[in-house]
């Protein structure tokens, strides 16, 4: 029987002997690998830290002491020793356990993530919360080093640190060049660092020194700059330790039995601790450890091979056409620059920062920032391009107001994965970007309604001058042949697709193709006959062709891959109202006011009812409506 098939929960953990432990570690990558193999997920990351995970499990004590993992990347190998081993192979499918960590799936998930760098601003708020309240559990914050690019950490550190309590921030560093500090002589440091002999005495001193006079207080001043060029010298312990955190480390992530000394030692503080632990990214599957970009998030692939398995269907994705075709306007536009947070793969920019080096930024996890330094780009006659998945846009809505809008800059926001994106799930979604941005003085808002117009648009959104958003969605195009000639398309204005006789549907974006396909379904049924219009732009809408449909038909429907509150379809009733046009029903169909699970991005459509039968079905029981 395998060790792991006995562990139900940290409670049996702690009752193996030291020994097993290792052999746990090998069970868990072997879960891990296999489930990712066929589910998808966040491979490397989660295989990286599974020597982490026992140690922080079998020295604390959860749901009482609080584990908040950033991102939620790294928590497989926590979901299984917390109870979910039994569903653990229903990872990221509808209805199954989620890819991050979630708080009404198990009380030893701290706190809900999905996004990066905001991990030690929740044990701030956990280990304030404790503190209040009388309690004495210990408070931990398990961060990467690539959410370390991120401001928040920073701001979240600075806060901590000046507060001082009781909390351990882990800084997992499977990245920094500080990795060949690995060895005797770290060891030595972190043993020596950590031990409670030294610490105290450390404190002791530092509170005798400081309530002598001015010598004392010089000498303390002394000591600590002496301590800090020590550690500066042979770690990156001055940061830290400026932002008030003791620091301990680095120390190898893979030594269980140095995991599990330090943070004995650790436990015993009462101060904000960093411990500074090296890891190595897919750690146990050679392929993931080869390409840890490829394997951070992976969809299914062959376990022995480690080759990625094709998706369905052999058109190009958007991301790709989306990049292909930024990369030929650039190079007849010298002002063209593209900026990215830290997704240059994700978001399509690979070609890109190879064909133009100099005009490619990649700022790192921190997407307010990139906003403005791509608004600062546009007040000296630059047109710059921010590539960023649509649900980490939300991070940066105010500098979209306030550095963008404000000041009606050519900014150019692509939003890739608008709409559902699949597994990732509700963290992920891009539901809600037309809902933000369609209200804000100076904003375009269009949706392409395949990869061919996508290109156009993006031609279109270059040659405005303010800002525009540009929606597309996650996963292969419809397959169109794509024009070899780039042309901007008329601002504000819809394309008619097919005409009808009981109603007019205004199709945004991705919802335009299974509209179609709705509308020839209810011809071919003997049903009604709709007409069919790729409505193009949000804002500005086609004002002259609605009012006409609305006119003619008495009946419109609008589709869209968006929260139905304040999206395309709120639009157009908001222009009806302000045109005066009374009597004209209206259908909206898009997303509910709810939080769209996670699933395969077909099953959502169809279970949200926006697949080609739902939409019949929904469009059939309106019309025949009295």
């Amino acid at each position: 029987m395998a060790l792991l098939d006995t562990i139900d929960s940290p409670a049996d953990l702690k009752r193996l002997p030291v020994s097993r432990l290792p052999q746990v570690a090998e069970e868990l990558r072997r879960v891990i690998i296999q489930t990712c193999s066929t589910n998808g997920g966040h491979l490397a990351p989660s295989l990286g830290v599974v020597e982490l995970t026992i140690a922080l499990h079998r020295v604390f004590s959860t749901p009482e002491d609080k584990i908040v993992w950033d991102v939620g990347h790294q928590a497989y190998a926590h979901k299984l020793l917390t109870g979910r081993r039994d569903r653990f192979s229903t990872l990221r499918k509808l209805d199954g356990i989620s890819g991050f960590p979630k708080r009404d799936e198990s009380p030893h998930d701290a706190f809900e993530v999905g996004h990066a760098s905001t991990s030690i601003s929740a044990a701030t708020g956990l280990a304030a919360a404790r503190d209040l309240a009388g309690r004495r559990n210990k408070v931990l914050a398990v961060i990467g080093d690539g959410s370390m690019t991120g401001g928040m950490a920073y701001e979240a550190m600075n806060h901590a640190g000046h507060m001082n309590r009781d909390m351990i921030v882990i800084l997992n560093d499977n990245e920094m060049s500080i990795a060949e500090n690995v060895g005797a002589l770290s060891n030595f440091l972190t043993r020596t660092g950590s031990s409670e002999f030294v610490y105290r005495f450390k404190k002791n001193v530092e509170s005798f020194l400081g309530r002598k006079d001015t010598v004392g207080k010089n000498l303390l001043h002394l000591a600590k700059k002496l301590e800090d060029s020590f550690k500066g010298f042979f770690t990156p312990g001055m940061l830290f330790e400026a932002f008030g955190f003791e620091y301990i480390g680095p120390i190898d992530g893979h030594d269980l039995p140095m995991l599990l000394e330090t943070l004995e030692k650790v436990k015993k503080y009462h101060d904000a601790v960093l411990i500074h632990v090296l890891t190595k990214k897919g750690k146990g599957y050679k392929p993931a450890e080869d390409d840890p970009s490829l394997f951070h998030g992976v969809g299914p692939f062959d376990l022995e091979s480690g080759r990625v398995l094709k998706g369905k269907g052999g058109a190009a994705s958007y991301t790709a056409i989306f990049g292909s075709a930024l990369c030929k306007l650039a190079a007849d536009d010298e002002r063209v620059v593209a900026i990215t947070a830290a997704m240059p793969d994700g978001t399509g920019l690979i070609p890109f920062s190879r064909q133009f080096p100099k005009r490619f930024f990649d700022v790192g996890i921190a997407e307010q920032h990139a906003v403005t330094f791509a608004a600062g780009l546009a007040t000296q006659g630059f047109r710059p391009v921010f590539t960023v998945y649509s649900s980490f846009l939300q991070r940066a809505y105010d500098l979209v107001f306030h550095d963008v809008c404000l000041q009606n800059l050519p900014v150019i926001f692509a939003l890739d994965r608008a709409g559902v994106v699949g597994n990732d799930g509700p963290t992920h979604h891009g539901s809600l970007d037309i809902s933000l941005l369609r209200h804000l003085p100076n904003m375009t808002v269009m949706a392409p309604r395949d990869e061919n117009e996508l290109q156009h648009m993006l031609a279109t959104a270059l040659g405005m001058q303010g800002p525009v958003a540009l929606r597309y969605p996650r996963g292969n195009g419809v397959g169109v042949a794509l024009d070899q000639i780039i042309t901007p398309l008329p601002v504000g204005r819809a394309e008619v697709l097919r005409e009808g006789k009981d109603g007019a549907v205004l199709a945004l974006g991705s919802m335009v193709h299974p509209a179609l396909e709705a509308a020839l379904q209810l011809e071919r049924d003997g049903g009604p006959s709709l007409a069919v219009v790729n409505a193009r732009f949000v804002k500005p809408l086609d004002e002259e062709l609605i009012q006409f449909l609305a006119r003619t038909y008495g009946r419109l429907i609008t589709l869209e891959e968006n929260a139905l509150q304040g999206g395309f379809g709120s639009a157009v009733l908001e222009l009806l109202e302000e045109k005066g046009i009374r009597g004209t029903r209206v259908l909206r169909l898009g997303y509910p006011d709810a939080q769209i699970p996670q699933g395969d991005q077909g099953v959502l459509r169809a279970m949200l009812g926006l697949d080609p039968a739902g939409l019949a079905s929904s469009m059939e029981a309106f019309l025949r409506r009295d």
